[in-house]
């Protein structure tokens, strides 16, 4: 709490899969209080004081305690959210007297919020139902405006008020900055979560001074991201920033916390304040983690790479519709036997009015609205109908692997697909090699490991995609039981350079060997990068010195020298 006080307390009654990732999205704003079966639901009722209760609505007895929510005056004060696994459940046990319901699989982001808007919507209908107070006369500062954790202005909270200071003075110049810091995931894993909250709370008080209130807001919008809206007279962003590194420093936590900044000069009141933020965050990205600038201002050139996404998201579903998509292979080369052990598959998009539209720019947007779910199942289907087709004409089998994009791991049916589609097609699982990437570990660790070990139990080869790219890798590799790391190509761009990156590559070699995995060094471009490798032991190479990715047509071409030679 901001105010240094007690955190509210939270019930969960679920199984022990189910507890461990609520506690994980919900430890560092309640305190979790667990059930194991569910057998006496109404006992930590009795002893406790909760602000909100997660209930498995398939556990012993908990029907019986949804209903008699209504009629239990005690219960009746606190939100009880049902958990279930598909909406007619859901819809039952709301019927029966549940507040809501949250379905699994548990997306850590969506629940948190969904659970913090029902608390503060309840509470206040709450004060109301008791004060018999108009909604209008509350203070402007109650709970359901300010965040939490730091007695900031929530998102929507900031977004209302942002806009009527700007309409209400229509003669002053408003910036809109969006800060966040570098590496903040780091930070909640190095130390513990309640080190995380204090920066935060720490910044926020900061903000707090630097902000009168009579001109200006600022606002927590979620983890490490904080917004203000202030008069371009009454800030000055580098000595902000500078006087921020100062409160965090005070901290004294051995480690380099760096907050950045994006800013927006408002030109136009009328544009939405949700976009404002947009813009601003779309200038602070294209600085984020660069030492010597700390800030930046959005320009024209920020607001063209917007009107391209909102060109990709309008045409993404055509595009699908209309198999402008198609996947093209890049082979994975055996250096010791001068042969095409496998492949990967890359999407590519053709756009009929714009071209070839990069994978570097519509992906980053797939993954962010949800699209990616539907391009990567696309995918899948593709190369197994590549596989299908290779093997009936040629007698022979390469492996392709696809990426896995973090999203797909909160479909319930993910297993079930991709099992579908080798029945579909004819074809045994070690054809299909399953990549997946440092960020879905980092999202959701022990969904990913449940997950990872059931691709394994179906024979589905599984690689870790850019090894080495995140803070965690060795702390992952510990945990992840995976059959092949892919090492990221940023060491093998420094190879030349970097005796460092010579000797990380090299541990990581021989760490795999003793661990039993195998190692594929992709973003091979030159001979002298090839030979650094081979001395190392690297035999499966991936890059453009052996062949860029490929359409399918060329890639079959390609097979068939090499088998001729």
């Amino acid at each position: 709490m901001a105010d240094g006080r007690e955190r509210p307390k939270m019930l969960i009654a679920d199984t022990e899969d189910g507890r461990r990732q609520l506690k994980n999205i919900f430890e560092a704003e309640y305190q979790v209080v667990e059930t194991k079966d569910g057998g006496d639901l109404f006992a930590p009722m009795s002893e406790n004081k909760f602000e909100v209760a997660l209930i498995d609505i398939k556990f012993p007895h908990a029907r019986e305690f949804v209903m008699r929510l209504k009629s239990d005056d005690h219960i009746s004060e606190i939100p009880v959210l049902a958990l279930v696994s598909n909406l007619d459940d859901g819809a039952q046990a709301m019927n029966n007297g549940a507040t809501d319901f949250l379905m699994r699989p548990y997306h850590p982001l969506i629940t948190r919020h969904r659970v913090r808007n029902i608390v503060d919507k309840f509470m206040v209908e709450r004060l109301l139902a008791h004060s018999h107070v108009d909604l209008a006369t509350l203070d402007p500062h109650n709970h359901v405006e300010l965040d939490r954790l730091t007695g900031l202005y929530n998102r929507d909270a900031f977004c209302q008020r942002a806009a009527a200071l700007m309409q209400t003075n229509l003669d002053q110049k408003y910036y809109i900055i969006y800060f966040d810091i570098s590496c903040f995931k780091a930070v909640n894993d190095l130390f513990h979560v309640e080190t995380g909250n204090s920066i935060l709370r720490t910044a926020a008080n900061y903000f707090k001074r630097q902000v009168d209130p009579s001109v200006g807001l600022c606002g927590h919008l979620e983890a490490d991201h904080f917004v203000m809206c202030i008069p371009q007279n009454k800030i000055n962003v580098g000595n902000m920033l500078d006087g921020l590194d100062g409160a965090i420093q005070a901290l004294d936590i051995s480690h380099n916390i760096l907050f950045y900044a994006g800013v927006y000069p408002v030109n136009n009141v009328d544009l939405p304040v949700d976009q404002m933020c947009d813009r601003a965050n779309m200038a602070l990205k294209k600085i984020k983690g660069n030492y010597m600038n700390r800030y930046a201002y959005y320009d024209d050139g920020m607001r063209e790479v917007m009107l391209q996404d909102q060109m990709i998201v309008r045409d993404m579903e055509a595009a699908l519709a209309q198999n402008q998509f198609a996947i093209f292979l890049q082979p994975v080369y055996n250096v010791k036997t001068d042969s095409i052990e496998s492949a990967e598959a890359l999407i590519r998009w053709f756009h009929p009015i714009n071209g070839m539209v990069s994978p570097g720019k519509f992906i980053p947007v797939f993954e962010r609205n949800g699209f990616i779910v539907k391009t990567d199942r696309f995918v899948w289907e593709e190369v197994c109908k590549f596989i299908r087709q290779q093997r009936e004409e040629t007698g022979q089998v390469i492996p392709v692997s696809v990426n896995v994009s973090r999203l797909n791991f909160y479909n319930l049916d993910l297993l079930e697909f991709l099992l579908g589609l080798l029945e579909k097609y004819d074809l045994e699982s070690w054809m299909l090699k399953l990549e997946i990437t440092e960020s879905a570990y980092t999202d959701n660790p022990h969904q990913l490991m449940s997950i990872i070990k059931a691709f394994r139990e179906e024979g589905f080869p599984v690689l870790m995609d850019d090894f080495g790219s995140g803070y965690s890798s060795l702390n992952m590799l510990k945990n992840l039981p995976v059959d092949v790391l892919k090492v990221d190509m940023a060491f093998v761009r420094e190879l030349e350079e970097s005796e460092r990156a010579y000797m990380i590559l090299k541990f990581i070699m021989m760490l795999a060997r003793e661990l039993g995995m195998d190692v594929i060094v992709e973003g091979v471009e030159t001979k002298k990068q090839l030979d650094y490798l081979t001395s190392l032991g690297a035999d499966k190479i991936q890059g453009y010195y052996f062949s860029r990715p490929l359409p399918v047509p060329d890639f079959k071409k390609l097979v068939e020298s090499k088998q001729n030679k």
